[in-house]
């Protein structure tokens, strides 16, 4: 009986913190094998930092990119990867934005993200660049800046397993999963002017006790409306582990959203509603309040094919050591500890 795939820490329990790491590889074989050689590492260097506090619930998901994908591990590929689809509708606009790998890192202290990052960055070294990095942190009750809870939606246990993880469909890649990251930037004080009755008709539920809206009273373009996606009678979920982030003093204010599903068509579908709208025009009304910022679309392969070495046949980034890890961490002075 062939091994079941274990797949990455996609469906552990909400945090208290979060870092977003997004990289682009640099140019040339030499950085393709470095970027190889760390995920083939990188449980070893969760482990570097998580065993230090065994209670810090450190986890990290790598996801990897439509192009970087082909750079990195060629034929076959996961069968729905493709780049990021840009969606414009009159004055919206969700971009594409570059970026090669996404680390999702987090942990229930911000100081446990912060060394596993510093960890990753000091291991990929010169084999690529920074494209962007967030900070989050849980707000309240989970709630977003916009003061309503996120995520109550999410589905838990095998449902939630079910709604993220590839099974039969694509075998090659079961265990996988599809993640969809964009950085939205809000208007709080054009939001916070709106009586609370037109914020909740705007989400969909109630603000101070997070009930869902009857459907007399809520909006077709309702957030949660547009983000229901039925087929054949089926509601389909994705696993959101949103966040939000900030700078108080520059006046920046955010939500970070990730979505994790078995098929990227379930989360596009939902951007589609909220963008262009269900039908078109009857977009999602958050928009007038929050811009999207990036835009990036990855591959979660199992934690079995990173710990595999990132693929049958994909060179390594150096000789094996003697306990038979890659060595990348004795490489950049980064101490091996199982």
């Amino acid at each position: 009986m062939p091994d079941v795939p274990k797949p990455q820490s996609i469906l552990t329990p909400l945090t208290r913190a979060a870092i977003f790491l997004v990289v682009t590889i640099n140019s040339g074989e030499g950085a393709a094998a470095a970027v190889r050689g760390v995920c083939a590492e990188l449980a070893a260097l969760i482990r570097t930092v998580g065993f230090r506090e065994r209670d810090g619930g450190l986890c990290c998901v790598l996801g990897i990119g439509s192009a970087a994908w082909d750079r990195l591990f060629g034929p076959p590929r996961p069968a729905e990867l493709h780049p990021f689809r840009e969606l414009r509708a009159e004055g919206r606009h969700a971009p594409a934005t570059p970026g090669d790998l996404l680390f999702h890192i987090r942990a229930e202290r911000m100081d446990l993200c912060f060394e596993l990052v510093r960890l990753v960055m000091s291991a990929l070294g010169d084999a690529v660049a920074l494209t962007y990095e967030v900070h989050g942190f849980r707000y309240f009750d989970n709630r977003d800046l916009l003061g309503f809870v996120d995520g109550t939606e999410n589905p838990v246990d095998q449902e939630a397993a079910d709604a993220a993880l590839i099974g039969d469909e694509d075998p090659a890649f079961a265990g996988g999963s599809y993640v969809i990251v964009q950085k939205y930037l809000h208007d709080l004080d054009g939001w916070n002017a709106l009586p609370a009755e037109a914020q909740e008709k705007i989400i969909g539920r109630t603000k101070l006790d997070d009930a869902d809206l009857a459907a007399a009273v809520k909006p077709t373009s309702a957030h949660n409306a547009l983000t229901t996606i039925v087929e054949d009678g089926e509601e389909k979920k994705i696993v959101r582990d949103n966040m939000p982030f900030g700078r108080a003093g520059e006046r920046e204010f955010g939500t970070y959203f990730i979505g994790y599903c078995r098929t990227p068509r379930i989360t596009e579908t939902m951007l589609e509603n909220m963008f262009v709208g269900r039908p078109p025009g009857n977009y999602d009304r958050i928009l007038d309040f929050s811009r999207a910022a990036t835009g990036g679309l990855f591959f979660v392969p199992s934690a079995s094919f990173l710990a595999a070495g990132a693929g049958a046949g994909a060179p390594s980034a150096s000789p094996p050591a003697a306990d038979g890890s890659l060595g990348i961490g004795a490489l950049k002075g980064i101490p091996q500890h199982e």
